[in-house]
């Protein structure tokens, strides 16, 4: 395992970072750190040898996080701005259909289970609906799960 980061490096957090429960003073599940704030590497080490963690200084709050490889990239690249997170609960603003057959009924909630960003663009989430596959959805087709709405539109 190379590290992708080193001793100095600005980066960048791609999701939110809560406490899982080793962040001392906080309780579980408390926002530490909101996605696209950005920070610099102190430190490289291994969790269970076989992850690269990352403890992260982000200034602006003065806090020091551990980040795994994939919640990181460097702050100079491009960031797509998401309006949903990994573990949003979400709900189908449009009917979801594919070839013609009915997926996801308008009004269905959902979960995100990852934020898809390409290089200069948000792509769009999968979300996890029930009784449905996992799904790739677009941004325009979701709303928070604690929002209201009227639509009849679908989208292929």
């Amino acid at each position: 395992m190379r590290p992708a980061y080193d001793y100095g490096d600005a980066v960048r957090v791609i999701r939110h970072l809560r406490n899982d429960g080793t962040f001392p003073g906080r309780d579980r599940g408390t926002l530490l750190i909101r996605r696209g704030s950005t920070g610099y590497v102190r430190d490289v080490g291994t969790f269970l040898q076989d992850q690269l963690i990352y403890s992260v200084h982000f200034v602006d709050q003065d806090l020091v996080v551990g980040c795994r490889e994939q919640e990181l990239q460097p702050a100079e690249a491009v960031w797509v701005e998401s309006r949903f997170d990994t573990r949003d609960k979400v709900v189908a603003s449009l009917t979801l259909a594919s070839a013609g057959r009915v997926l996801v009924e308008a009004g269905t909630p959902g979960e995100v289970v990852k934020v898809l960003r390409g290089e200069r663009e948000l792509i769009g989430y999968h979300v996890q609906f029930p009784e449905a596959n996992l799904l790739q959805v677009p941004e325009s087709a979701l709303e928070p799960a604690d929002q209201s709405f009227t639509a009849t539109e679908s989208v292929a």
